[in-house]
């Protein structure tokens, strides 16, 4: 990890916590999972080359080959800034890869897309007592150059990466401690000027506003038209007949009206 270390000091950070690297790994989230419950510091990250089991949302497997970026760490927000993690996430993530020239929108609520396709993703796993969330561990993946053979059938027509989009590919330890670093920002911002994560993730956002769009996990499919992200990171709807509902997690899906009523569901 010194070429990590090197080029997060470069930036001006001194890493707060262990870094550990690892060739392959079934999760980095299982690992930083388990130095949660031993008591790890707080930033304790975890990075792999590969994982034979990495996660996106509701267990969906996150296809993890060689040429990408796969970390996880260990954070302890404050209870009520839980929701809003994956958006500082997703902001985080968007700004560094900017360096490399990159235009991405997020897609509520951890999804990062460059030209409609995904690029990389968030997913924040808590670990809850009676006094409320003790610690979160959230894992970012980002697909740097990985090859589209590399990827399963399902993914590929959905997925980009950064040598797709740029011609290039940077080295990992410049991406990823472009991501950290920036992740620290906005954590930062988290805890102490909440009020500025929101406006920033709108600013980055799909254009999907006023969009009809169906949320499918979570809490069962909901259709509606995106109206807002409120303060505590759920997805607001105004639905059919009038009034709105919140939306706490759930995977979204624009749907374009096409001939004779019929519809058809356009993954972002």
């Amino acid at each position: 990890m010194a070429r990590l270390r090197a080029a997060l000091a470069a930036r001006g950070l001194v890493w707060p916590a262990p870094l550990e690297h690892h060739e392959s790994l079934r999760s980095t989230s299982d690992v930083v999972r388990e130095r949660a419950r031993a008591g790890a510091a707080e930033w304790t990250t975890v990075i792999a080359d590969t994982q034979a089991a990495g996660r996106g949302r509701w267990g969906r497997t996150w296809a993890s080959p060689p040429g990408g970026l796969y970390l996880s760490t260990l954070l302890r927000p404050p209870p009520e800034a839980v929701g809003l993690l994956p958006l500082v996430a997703g902001v985080a993530v968007a700004e560094a890869l900017s360096e490399w020239g990159v235009s991405t929108e997020l897609k509520w609520p951890n999804d990062v897309l460059a030209r409609g396709r995904k690029l990389a993703g968030v997913l924040g796993e808590a670990s809850s007592s009676a006094s409320g969330v003790e610690w979160v561990a959230l894992g970012i993946g980002v697909n740097v150059g990985a090859e589209d053979d590399s990827l399963p059938p399902s993914v590929r027509e959905n997925a980009t990466s950064l040598r797709a989009e740029t011609g290039g590919s940077p080295g990992l330890e410049e991406i990823a401690a472009a991501v950290m670093v920036r992740l620290t920002v906005w954590y930062d911002a988290l805890r102490l000027r909440p009020s500025s994560v929101l406006p920033a993730w709108r600013a980055r956002a799909a254009p999907w506003w006023g969009s009809l769009v169906e949320v499918h996990g979570g809490e069962g499919p909901r259709r509606g038209r995106m109206r807002d992200v409120d303060e505590t990171g759920a997805l607001v709807l105004d639905v059919e007949g009038g009034g709105s509902v919140r939306v706490l997690s759930g995977e979204v899906e624009r749907v374009r009206l096409v001939e004779a009523g019929a519809r058809d569901p356009e993954r972002g």
